[in-house]
């Protein structure tokens, strides 16, 4: 079993991107898992190039995504992704699109296909806020988490996949009062129990997971 785990570089004037500074830190294998780490530019378009030419090379059985959710409290396992390109800020190319389809052959949405369910009860077992989220926003996280679930269909680079939001770090939230943060350990813990929930996981446990976000 091999997983590759990508985590974005950082992005509208953070020094730092939880999602790569902890996937970054992940260890080779878990129990029989292979796990492959590859850094993804915040850039519409290069981002799912550049994660499928890894998927390539790797050639993995998982791809899960990890991206920064500034706000969020938990980490967010995101269930669907949709159709669509709409930035409130630049990329790190300076790209803005607006209300653009990001496969014009797509699907209006896609479900990740990892057992988010049984993820958010494992790590809530060794108490690590999680929940499914029903919204990945609408830039570039959704846009590869939408370019991935496209490609595992259109062109089988994975035979699962998802994405995974986490939230910030402490040293992100300084000059950002009231505003919600994981240390990095606790998001490290929390991305080694996807990576193994996901690789022994055959059928999702069919329990709530219904929310506003």
């Amino acid at each position: 079993m091999k997983v590759l785990i990508t985590g974005f570089d950082p992005f509208g004037g953070e020094a730092v991107n939880p999602a790569w500074n902890a996937v970054s830190k992940l260890p080779s294998s878990i129990k029989d898992i292979e796990i492959v780490k590859e850094q993804i530019p915040t850039v519409f378009k290069k981002s799912i190039s550049e994660l499928i030419l890894h998927a390539k090379k790797h050639k993995p059985d998982i791809i899960i995504c990890v991206g920064q959710a500034g706000g969020r409290f938990e980490i967010s396992l995101e269930r669907i992704a949709i159709n669509i390109d709409d930035a409130r800020i630049k990329d790190n190319e300076g790209n803005q699109p607006i209300d653009e389809t990001i496969y014009s052959d797509g699907e209006v949405a896609y479900f990740s296909t990892l057992p988010v369910k049984t993820i958010v009860d494992e790590l809530k077992k060794i108490y690590i806020p999680t929940a499914i989220s029903n919204t990945a926003g609408t830039f570039v996280c959704n846009h590869i988490m939408y370019g991935l679930m496209y490609n595992i269909k259109k062109q089988n680079i994975a035979k699962f996949g998802g994405f995974v939001h986490v939230p910030y770090l402490p040293e992100q939230i300084i000059s950002k009062p009231n505003t919600p943060y994981m240390e990095e350990c606790r998001i490290i813990d929390g991305l080694k129990k996807i990576i193994e929930v996901s690789g022994t996981t055959t059928i999702d446990k069919k329990i709530t997971g219904g929310r506003e976000y």
